[in-house]
């Protein structure tokens, strides 16, 4: 009976190194997807160097009202084009679908302005075809923060990689990266919500959620490349918003409860004094304990939501898994 058993896992041993290998070694096919939005000044050259590292590039023409799309087509881009602005996660979910559609084993998105360099695809896609990620983040700062970064955007980073966190579980140091690879079978995984560039943080919440294997690898960044018409500072609230929105949902325990109690317990303390200066024949003065008794209420209601759709979010994944 127990030699039975050792050939048994010896055997299914051997047969799991041999899948591994061959999964290790089989050809995959690697499509690149660029959204795109009035960039023809970069496209066609970020299309004919990506085809170096890749079977195919797909580019998303999210609306633009230049020469985006027929440059991308004489590069020898597969070009799809959204008649309006639909935002960046409306591209990348016509990206991800067509991509499914030609038979991709490997997607890769990059941005389209120069940004991200296309020689470092292979670096990028090597954990997949290994076997060893799902996901793979391009990582900026691997290493720590590049100090050519510009300072405001190390601080900005810093904030919404700490809040991204919060929101998906993940330990990721570059949540902004629009340099990622994806292994194909990840494509219903992610909901493509969001409008601007808040997309990277949504689909880091979405694969913490799925429990999908995500590494990361060092990539390099030009910043002299960005011609993005957005103001910095603007751009990082919006994502900064859409993030906590996305907690408010997610994890209401940590958006509302948690402040909830804070406030309630606070107001209880302040109670506290009140009662002991009262007692000693103080007077009470109508702000403080207008303010106590609000941030009791506040807090218990808070509190109190928070539990509730938290509640409620565990009974409709539960209901999914059926």
């Amino acid at each position: 009976m127990s030699s039975g058993k050792i050939v048994d896992k010896s055997a299914q041993h051997t047969v799991q190194k041999q899948n591994e290998c061959v999964k290790s070694t089989a050809p995959q096919h690697v499509m690149v997807i660029l959204p795109a939005y009035n960039e023809e000044v970069s496209i066609g050259s970020i299309v004919l160097l990506t085809r170096y590292y890749a079977d195919s590039v797909i580019v998303i023409d999210d609306g633009s009202s230049d020469r985006t799309a027929k440059i991308a087509r004489k590069a020898g881009a597969e070009v799809i084009v959204h008649e309006v602005n639909e935002g960046k996660g409306a591209a990348l979910k016509t990206g991800f679908e067509a991509a499914d559609d030609l038979g991709a084993d490997i997607i890769v998105t990059m941005d389209s302005d120069g940004q991200h360099n296309p020689a470092e695809i292979p670096k990028l896609v090597e954990p997949i075809i290994k076997g060893e990620a799902d996901m793979v983040n391009g990582n900026r700062y691997l290493n720590g923060l590049d100090q050519n970064t510009p300072s405001y955007r190390r601080i900005g980073q810093t904030i919404l990689d700490g809040v991204t966190k919060l929101n998906s579980g993940i330990q990721i140091t570059d949540s902004q990266s629009g340099f990622r690879a994806f292994s194909a079978s990840t494509k219903d995984v992610f909901r493509f919500k969001a409008k601007g560039m808040a997309i990277e943080s949504e689909m880091l919440a979405d694969a913490g959620k799925s429990g999908l294997r995500i590494a990361e690898v060092e990539i390099g960044v030009r910043y002299d490349v960005d011609c993005s018409t957005v103001n910095p500072i603007k751009h990082g609230f919006g994502v900064l918003f859409m993030i906590l929105k996305d907690i408010e949902f997610n994890k209401p325990l940590y958006y509302l409860t948690i402040p909830g109690l804070v406030l309630g317990i606070s107001g209880l303390v302040m109670g506290t004094f009140f009662i002991q200066d009262f007692t000693m024949g103080k007077s009470l003065y109508f702000g403080p304990t207008m303010l106590m008794i609000l941030f009791i209420i506040i807090g218990s209601f808070m509190a109190l939501t928070g539990i509730l759709l938290h509640s409620i979010s565990a009974i409709l994944e539960d209901a999914k898994a059926f």
